[in-house]
């Protein structure tokens, strides 16, 4: 554990038993993210350019990422105090906005670049919402105090988000956001309502149901559901008091929560998986605006110990260095967490958390006593058909697991490469202790085919089913494999995958079609710090031959350098694998071989008998069948 750089109150394990932490401790947070980031302000408060290497939209755009990411912090820590801003974050913000605007676009010491589309360093565009919800947040204290000269050239500033084009994903809800700022402050027209409407329809088609948005028309489910896709809509509504705006995307939020608050881990680390895992504690943004707006499933002690786990899990794992700055990386800095836009600034959107903030002091999101997250509970499956994915929790140890059948980073007109497999979605398998090795070591949780040298990727996935009973859950998908070198595909060639868990216990399932002659596969375990707390197992039960220890020296975000298991065996034409998996925390957890007393595999149909009550697990392909029962 790393000592938190910031002044905080003293624990009250009274209210809060598990944390410790209260709505004190946010606000000292908050405050001591501010007051660091503050030191690297330009003179005339436009630009706060942190240190670190610049992104790719320059150092111009990074420092207005600086000023509009830590506004959102300073917004949520003043309006949720009821306008009380001791330390007077909202003038220096007042006079940003100001210097910034004066005369956009200049390449001068202060001047904020124009917002133009996202294919020309379109930034901008980004950093235009948080300055919205931030102004739209604060506007007694800020807007209102503003001659109307400031206030028309932020006008005119902000609407460039509205006459350019976003990225074809969650970066609609940024016009979106600026349009509900200007409406609230009677600046509205048909160019507004136009930006409004046209992110709901697309809304309207990224929906897939039980919660679940994908990041545009494609199949990426991620956080970016819940610090976005969620976020934006809920928050428009209950600032506005749109009561048929919030029934329906509050409706949603609330169904997204049932199935997201599992994905914490009793450490308060929230599941490792999908882009912008730099942003960190922003994953507890829907939790926390669930609460405030009364759209969640869950008491309010369990959303408190949630986002409190989550935002004290990463603050003593180094997110903030001794200087008090987020670092891009996870714990602390790592480069492979980051994508080719992330700039020092980046990490900020984690300031989306504060949004908890709106819930005043004597909310019961705060006065409640804190109750165990739902990773503290029994033992729990869910499998989520919609976007594909199972969860499986296991309270001996705390973490929990994300099995994925569904999700990938393809956009639907992008061509199945090796160099679009992404890590953190291709994997078949994420959680809230380990990360996915990088795309230049050996892959983790993956099935692939070595054909003539070259070893095959896992690109879009085709999700066939999911479903869970009492105790156990599956999900199943099929893949085209894909090559880096040689032929990129080989006719006829596919592998229909399916994953099946009880306990800690994860049955790997594989028919593999068409496969060429001198064809080899392998399989990939979890990858983990050798002779760590947590412990990767695979074992082989049908068609494996080999078995083996591989190395990825460049670790994961959770260690310097990671081992991880894997199977080995020849194939060609049909063949069915079997194999069974395990990540655990349990010092006293017994061997895979022993979880297993019978394997029976007869053509495309797969029994597994279990050790510990007798119980049977069958697969069937063609047609896919699962099915788990005495």
């Amino acid at each position: 554990m790393t000592l938190i750089p910031f002044r905080l109150p003293p624990a009250d394990h009274e209210s809060s038993p598990l944390t410790g932490w209260t709505r004190d401790h946010w606000e000292a947070v908050a405050d001591g993210l501010l007051r660091s980031a503050w030191e690297w302000s330009t003179p005339g408060r436009a630009l706060i350019d942190l240190p670190g290497r610049p992104s790719r939209s320059g150092v111009r755009s990074d420092g207005l990422e600086g000023y509009a990411r830590t506004f959102l912090t300073a917004a949520f820590r003043v309006a949720g105090s009821g306008g009380e801003d001791p330390h007077n974050w909202l003038e220096r913000y007042a006079d940003g906005l100001a210097a910034g605007t004066r005369t956009a676009g200049r390449d001068d010491a202060e001047s904020w670049p124009l917002i133009l589309d996202h294919t020309v360093f379109g930034q901008p565009m980004v950093e235009s919402a948080s300055v919205a919800i931030g102004l739209r947040l604060t506007r007694p204290w800020l807007w209102d105090g503003l001659d109307a000269r400031t206030q028309d050239r932020a006008e005119e500033w902000l609407r460039g988000a509205l006459r350019h084009s976003p990225a074809p994903n969650n970066w609609y809800l940024f016009p979106f956001s600026v349009a509900g700022f200007l409406e609230s402050v009677g600046r509205g027209d048909a160019e507004t309502a136009r930006a409004r409407q046209r992110a709901l329809d697309l809304m309207e088609g990224w929906y897939r149901g039980e919660g679940w948005y994908s990041d545009g028309d494609g199949r990426a489910f991620d956080h970016y559901n819940g610090w976005a896709l969620h976020l934006y809509p809920v928050l428009d509504a209950f600032l506005s008091g749109d009561e048929q705006l919030a029934a329906l995307y509050g409706g949603r939020l609330r169904e997204h929560l049932e199935s997201f608050s599992l994905m914490f881990g009793a450490d308060g680390a929230p599941m490792h998986v999908g882009r912008s895992l730099t942003y960190r504690f922003a994953a507890g943004a829907a939790i926390g605006m669930g609460a405030a707006s009364g759209h969640t499933p869950l008491a309010p002690g369990v959303s408190r110990r949630l986002i409190s786990g989550s935002l004290r899990y990463f603050l003593e794992h180094g997110a903030a260095g001794d200087d008090g700055l987020l670092s891009l990386g996870y714990h602390g800095p790592h480069d492979a967490t980051l994508q080719v836009y992330s700039g020092p600034s980046s990490p900020y959107w984690a300031s989306k958390a504060f949004v908890a903030l709106l819930a005043p002091p004597e909310h019961p999101l705060w006065t409640a006593r804190e109750e165990p997250a739902p990773s503290e509970g029994p033992d729990r499956v869910l499998a989520l058909r919609s976007p594909g994915l199972l969860v499986q929790s296991t309270r001996a140890d705390g973490i929990v697991r994300l099995h994925n059948h569904g999700s990938d980073h393809v956009r639907p007109h992008e061509a199945e490469t090796a160099d679009v497999s992404d890590p953190l979605y291709a994997r078949l398998a994420y959680s809230t202790a380990t990360g996915p090795t990088a795309s230049t070591n050996t892959a983790d949780n993956h099935l692939s085919l070595r054909v003539a040298g070259s070893r095959s990727s896992r690109v879009r996935i085709r999700p066939l089913g999911a479903g869970h009973g009492e105790g156990w859950g599956w999900a199943a998908s099929w893949h085209i494999p894909v090559f880096p070198e040689g032929a990129p595909t080989w006719p006829g060639l596919r592998v229909e995958s399916v994953t099946v868990v009880r306990g800690r216990y994860e049955l790997r399932v594989h028919r593999i079609l068409g496969a060429p002659a001198d064809a080899r596969a392998e399989q990939t375990g979890w990858a983990t710090e050798p002779g760590g707390a947590v412990r990767s197992s695979l074992h082989g039960l049908h068609g494996w031959t080999e078995q083996e220890e591989v190395r990825a020296p460049q670790g994961t975000a959770f260690t310097r350098w990671a081992v991880l298991p894997r199977l080995g065996a020849d194939v060609e034409g049909t063949e069915v694998l079997v194999a069974l998996a395990a990540l655990t925390g349990e010092p006293e957890a017994g061997p895979l071989a022993a979880a297993v007393s019978a394997v029976d595999v007869n053509g495309d149909r797969i029994e597994v008998r279990w050790a510990d009550d007798g119980s049977t697990t069958h697969v069937g392909f063609a047609p896919l069948e699962v099915g788990h029962g005495l």
